[in-house]
């Protein structure tokens, strides 16, 4: 996939979140990070990393914008939306962002640049692939048994709704 040419609108939607990035971080909420979610060409939500000033790790910029669309779109599939970060995304990030079904994201500042500045993501991208016994947090199996009958009753559910 090659790299698309930019327009003024993009160009203006990404500074928007590195102005968010900067502004937020001076205020004193958390790290360097700012996050907008479009739809249609407009802005729906914000986004600020919130990590340090509300104690809260999941507090990062796309997550913060990802919540707010989805309280104003009264959803939680946020198809038809673009992103935009000031950074690209962390694990956690990414995740969200597939979760809710985001068609496209824009980035600024690289994983490496983060990292340079001493947020550094690479120890989760390598984590991820490991299989579970062999990862930096001990991680172990407890009663599959009795878990699995909520996952059979959702299976069988009729009214569930796929997500």
């Amino acid at each position: 996939m090659s790299q698309p040419s930019f327009d003024a609108i993009q160009k203006n939607l990404m500074r928007h979140a590195i102005q968010l990035s900067h502004d937020k971080m001076v205020a004193g909420f958390g790290g360097p990070f700012g996050a907008v979610i479009t739809k249609d060409g407009e802005v729906i939500a914000e986004g600020y990393n919130q990590v340090t000033s509300s104690n809260d790790p999941t507090a990062h910029a796309e997550v913060t914008a990802i919540r707010e669309a989805c309280k104003k779109l009264n959803t939680f599939d946020l198809s038809g939306c673009q992103i935009y970060t000031s950074c690209e995304p962390c694990p956690m990030c990414l995740s969200a962002i597939y979760w809710a079904r985001l068609d496209t994201i824009y980035y600024a500042n690289s994983r490496q640049d983060a990292a340079d500045i001493g947020f550094d993501d690479e120890m989760l991208y390598n984590e991820i692939p490991k299989p579970i016994l062999e990862r930096s947090i001990p991680t172990y199996r407890l009663l599959e048994d009795e878990a699995i009958h909520p996952f059979t009753l959702w299976k069988n559910k009729s009214d569930k709704i796929h997500y």
